[in-house]
């Protein structure tokens, strides 16, 4: 299987250099950054995609991913696969898999979850949305960038199913992080917060397995400090994602809304958008209530 890899930034770069290990034929394009190690370069992104099975995307925004896409479908192969892994607007996404059903080609999208880390170590979650039959193509390529792939159903599934999950986790994060601060001035041991949350009704991902406090549970960014493993900017982006969606289908979603401008005020206005986003922790310790 003949590969193009379009975008190889933080996320692309690990994800192609895991299907070139893995013996697949990989070649990559990108506008500014390098090819990984056995990945071949090309020179355009047409380059990239023109003989290729499939053409995998990981690309910043649902723009950009449309302009790529109207630049690479032409010179794809007939019955070639375009797989995006971008995290982009439902509406691009739905977009550009009816272009490539036009084009005579077939469509996935399928934005990950488990960021750099997960990237490089091949265990990523892929939610995808497209054809079964163009699904069950390129399971072999989920196996080596991830350990988990879910066919979320039609065009714009996975995107939905991306946005949907990472709502969950910009509220719950905010959640934790508010409850520590809470509880240091409360007088709460961090670590016996942590004994009890964890193994009772306030358990959740941000608390058992990302906790935002130095120190307590698993190693996670809060004890780098808070390099991000998943920078504030992008869970803002993925927010912001979220409440553009629920105002198109008319969703009432108040705390994925209250989620989103805590996040604009913490990556706009406090400087936070290069932080990981469970950085929120060492922000609300700073603060007072601010409605008392």
């Amino acid at each position: 299987m003949k590969i193009g890899f379009i975008g190889l930034g933080n996320m692309g770069a690990p994800m192609a250099a895991n299907l070139a290990k893995a013996g697949y034929q990989v070649t990559g394009f990108d506008l500014t950054a390098p090819c990984p190690e056995g990945v071949t370069p090309a020179e355009a992104a047409t380059d990239a995609a023109n003989g290729a099975d499939v053409v995998i995307t990981m690309l910043p925004n649902g723009k950009i991913l449309r302009s790529v896409a109207a630049e690479i479908h032409p010179v794809m192969s007939q019955e070639a696969i375009h797989l995006d892994c971008s995290t982009v607007d439902v509406d691009s996404a739905r977009a550009v898999a009816k272009a490539a059903t036009e084009a005579g080609l077939m469509a996935i999208d399928a934005p990950v979850s488990g960021g750099v880390g997960g990237a490089t170590a091949g265990t990523l979650t892929f939610m995808a949305g497209g054809p079964e039959q163009a699904f069950a193509k390129v399971v072999q390529l989920f196996e080596v960038m991830g350990q988990k792939a879910v066919h979320c159903g039609d065009a714009g599934a996975g995107q939905a199913a991306k946005i949907c999950n990472n709502m969950i986790l910009g509220v719950t994060m905010i959640a934790t992080c508010e409850a520590f601060a809470l509880a240091d001035k409360l007088g709460l041991d961090r670590q016996k917060m942590f004994d009890v949350v964890s193994t009772s009704s306030g358990y959740s991902w941000s608390m058992n397995v990302y906790c935002p406090a130095p120190g307590v549970g698993p190693t996670s960014p809060a004890d780098n400090d808070y390099k991000p493993g998943f920078a504030a900017a992008l869970m803002l982006k993925d927010l912001r994602l979220s409440q553009q969606a629920a105002e198109a289908v008319d969703a009432d979603t108040p705390l994925g809304l209250a989620a989103t401008r805590l996040y604009e005020t913490f990556v706009e206005v406090e400087s936070g958008g290069e932080k990981d986003f469970s950085a929120m922790l060492p922000r609300f310790e700073k603060r007072g209530r601010p409605f008392s």
